[in-house]
């Protein structure tokens, strides 16, 4: 197959040449300038004779592959040939692959996954992402299978895909290279995970079943321990109870620790589980309650949070329609989003969510794209601009034409960004587990030693060497490492999700000690996110009431953001509105009805120079001023003459005062503000 290489030649001094390559040209299938088969590339290159350079630069935004070679050593076609062969040899070797995985529940321990997987010969990288349940591995296919690392997969207890049985067989190897997810897209649903199968409204408790038994275990701690202090249960019926407290608090974490522990791996769970057992030994119930108890929630709410991060995936996957009507051959059907073709027209009607990214050909609208962009109100689209998939058309019809396909979209690309970034562990936590790795053996074999040691060489009697033994174990159980860390992340994440910000990983929570610049989003961080009236200017002996009810009796017939806002600042003044006749829309206008045998117009200035309506030049200031303010204005018309301007603004909240001064106490010197909208709008609210 021929690859067009993209070339410009550019000379740098005698002898030398630069010849610029896209990596999807070279490498199909190769999206991530960090992907490893871009060193590997460089690497082979440099290597050639006459080359001497490889490496990315940034050309128009985009990452490109830059290859300095002599022309007098080696010829542009030679290079480009050599540059195709290397591509193809390494993506037909080195193969990424991004799998769905079902069987992860609440007790799931990803670290684990990754040790196991990493563990086989040619593996070169993995990493398991628990809150869309997906692993993505990169492996040498000369050195190992997909169906190799499967089985070893299928020994944990999970599988790749959605089917029962056997693991999903991966697509054709030499058709082309696996970075390109493709044959592993439509397993959204992960039918048959045992948190996404309940069906809606499922029983609180079988979706929370973890947290559910921690609750239990600590329930049952309580009772057993205020029960023999407070009302006299014989100790027989108390140790029962701390019995079914330990089966409740532990059996999540001897699920996943005892099999790691078969397999040689012991972590911190099984730590926490013979620290247990050992105060069970020592006849101390309560201790060994109280520490799965602890353990086991704060395992429980771990996974909540992971759950709360899966939900917020899911709804924004949820933001780009599945189901696109487009013209084909004359006629207009539905098809499936991924089945989209570049130079597809798309037919997107008044008021639906736009499911492409493409150009205008026919129509105007007022356009939504506050999902993609965070501009606070519709932006004017004529043909020629662009939309994106994801956003909200307004009253008027378009015809779109597709440019890119539905996995390039701007919209696919955030979605695919947030679901393979993997779940960052704070600095604190990454050194409490490199800690662990080494720390739980030292603790067993300790353990054992002193158990054992002492009684060979006479130095204690077997029973008083396995008691102590025990006791040193159960002193050792990690409970401030295992316990604090998390608690103290999860408690911060908490907290913000409450208050409506999502955190991604402790690593962000442990970095906010240390900033001194923050950027925050304008629209509904800053401000309220929607716009309001803000200034009512009435001309022609119009009051600025009387001006308020007509413009609202008009609007009240609009969905329009801008329209909702004029209604509302009618409803707040108790203004009483007047019948009007049909709506009409004039897209990219405005709207005009009669309203008491008078034709309302509102809109631009151009909905009423397009009627032959002159607009003085006292009204044509003042709406230049309000536009140069950074504030949207409508002009509102009657007959033949205009009668006043409203303007609206999208406002700042009313705590953004008092909270930007505080961040600037805790010792934030730069605050940053990000916006789609125009520099007149961001500088007003600035």
């Amino acid at each position: 197959m021929a690859i067009k290489l993209e070339e410009r030649g550019v000379p740098l001094r005698r002898s030398e040449t630069a010849l610029h390559l896209t990596i999807s040209r070279v490498m199909p299938g190769v999206e991530d300038s960090a992907d490893g088969c871009i060193s590997r590339f460089e690497e082979r290159m440099k290597a050639q004779t006459g080359i001497i350079e490889a490496h990315l630069e940034e050309q128009d935004g985009q990452p490109v592959l830059c290859l300095h070679y002599d022309p007098n050593l080696v010829p542009l076609e030679r290079v480009e040939r050599i540059a195709r062969d290397t591509g193809v040899e390494l993506t037909t070797r080195f193969r990424h692959e991004t799998l769905p995985i079902t069987g992860m529940d609440h007790g799931t321990n990803p670290a684990n996954i990754e040790q196991s997987v990493r563990a086989i010969p040619g593996v070169l990288n993995v990493g398991v992402n628990y809150p869309i349940e997906k692993m993505r591995v990169e492996y040498d296919s000369t050195l190992t299978t997909l169906d190799a690392i499967s089985k070893v997969v299928g020994s944990l207890g999970l599988r790749f895909g959605g089917q029962s049985g056997t693991p999903a067989e991966p697509a054709d190897e030499h058709a082309g290279h696996a970075h390109d997810d493709a044959g592993h897209e439509d397993h959204g649903d992960h039918e048959g995970h045992g948190h996404t199968a309940s069906p809606e409204g499922a029983n609180w408790f079988r979706r929370n079943w973890e947290l559910s038994l921690s609750l239990l275990s600590g329930l049952l701690l309580a009772v057993g321990f205020f029960g023999e202090r407070l009302f006299g249960i014989p100790p027989s019926v108390v140790v029962g109870i701390y019995v079914l407290s330990y089966v409740a608090g532990g059996y999540d974490l001897a699920r996943h620790g005892l099999p790691a522990a078969l397999r040689g791996k012991f972590d911190v769970d099984f730590l926490m589980l013979a620290g247990a057992v050992g105060a069970a030994v020592l006849g101390e119930w309560a201790e060994g309650s109280l520490l799965l108890f602890l353990f086991s929630f704060g395992h429980a709410l771990e996974h909540y949070a992971m759950e709360r991060a899966r939900d917020a995936i899911g709804a924004l996957g949820k933001l780009t329609p599945k189901v696109a009507r487009v013209r084909r051959d004359g006629v207009e059907i539905e098809v499936a989003t991924e089945n989209l073709r570049v130079g597809d027209i798309a037919i997107i009607r008044s008021g639906d969510r736009i499911a492409v990214d493409g150009r205008i050909l026919v129509g105007r609208s007022a356009v939504d794209q506050s999902p993609i962009t965070g501009e606070s109100v519709p932006v004017e689209k004529v043909p020629g601009d662009g939309v994106f998939a994801g956003a909200i058309n307004g009253e008027g019809a378009l015809e779109v034409e597709v440019t890119k396909l539905a996995k390039d979209t701007t919209m696919a690309r955030v979605v695919k960004m947030v679901e393979e970034a993997q779940t960052q562990k704070s600095p604190t936590q990454s050194f409490t587990d490199r800690f662990e790795q080494v720390f739980v053996p030292v603790v067993l074999g300790t353990v054992v030693l002193a158990a054992v040691i002492p009684p060979l060489v006479g130095w204690l009697p077997w029973k008083v060497a396995i008691l102590r033994a025990l006791s040193t174990l159960v002193a050792a159980s990690p409970c401030a490492r295992s316990l604090a860390t998390p608690a103290a992340v999860l408690a911060g994440i908490g907290q913000a999700a409450r208050n409506g910000v999502l955190i991604k990983g402790g690593v962000h929570l442990e970095n906010l000690g240390t900033l001194e610049a923050i950027a925050l989003d304008k629209t509904g961080t800053i401000t309220k996110g929607k716009p309001e009236v803000t200034d009512i200017m009435a001309f022609g002996g119009m009051t600025e009431g009387e001006l308020l009810r007509t413009a609202a009796s008009v609007e009240s017939r609009s969905a329009h953001p801008l329209a909702q806002a004029v209604v509302r600042k009618a409803q707040e003044q108790e203004v009483v509105l007047t019948p009007t006749g049909e709506l009409q829309s004039v897209t990219g206008r405005g709207v005009q009805t009669e309203v008491n045998g008078t034709l309302i117009r509102i809109g631009s200035p151009k909905l009423f120079t397009d009627a032959g309506i002159a607009v003085p030049p006292e009204i044509a200031d003042g709406n230049a001023r309000l536009g140069e303010a950074g504030k949207s204005t409508m002009l509102v018309g009657a007959g033949d003459r205009i009668i006043g301007v409203i303007a609206l603004a999208d406002q700042p909240r009313a705590e953004t005062p008092a909270t930007l001064a505080a961040l600037k106490k805790l010792g934030i010197k730069s605050l940053i503000m990000l916006t789609g909208d125009n520099a007149r709008v961001a500088g007003a609210i600035a």
